[in-house]
C-alpha cells in the first residue's frame, strides 16, 4: 500500500515537471536583431510563432503562426510524456 503511494507520488511529480517543460517550450522566446529586421521566434524544437517587431522600413507588429507545427510541438511533448510513462509503469508494476 505504501509503495502505491509511494510510485503514484513519483509519477505526479514527474508528470508536473513534464508539463511545466512542455509549456516552457511551447512559450520560449528567442530574439534575432539584425540591422534591418528584430524579430523573437516562439517554440522548441519547431517554431510556432514569429513576432516581427522591427524591419528595416519601420516599427512594426506582426506576428505569423503556424497551427500546424504548434500542434506537432504538442504532440511531440505529450507523445514523449506518454511514452515515459508507460515504460515508468511498466517498471513500477513489477514486483
Amino acid at each position: 500500500m505504501l509503495m502505491t503511494k509511494k510510485r503514484s507520488i513519483i509519477l505526479l511529480a514527474i508528470n508536473i515537471f513534464w508539463i511545466i517543460l512542455a509549456i516552457l517550450s511551447v512559450t520560449w522566446g528567442t530574439k534575432f536583431e539584425w540591422p534591418d529586421n528584430v524579430h523573437i521566434d516562439y517554440g522548441f524544437p519547431f517554431v510556432w510563432s514569429t513576432n516581427t517587431l522591427s524591419t528595416i522600413t519601420g516599427a512594426v507588429n506582426i506576428w505569423a503562426v503556424d497551427i500546424k507545427a504548434l500542434t506537432i510541438n504538442i504532440g511531440l511533448w505529450l507523445g514523449i510524456m506518454l511514452i515515459a510513462d508507460s515504460v515508468l509503469l511498466y517498471f513500477f508494476s513489477k514486483e
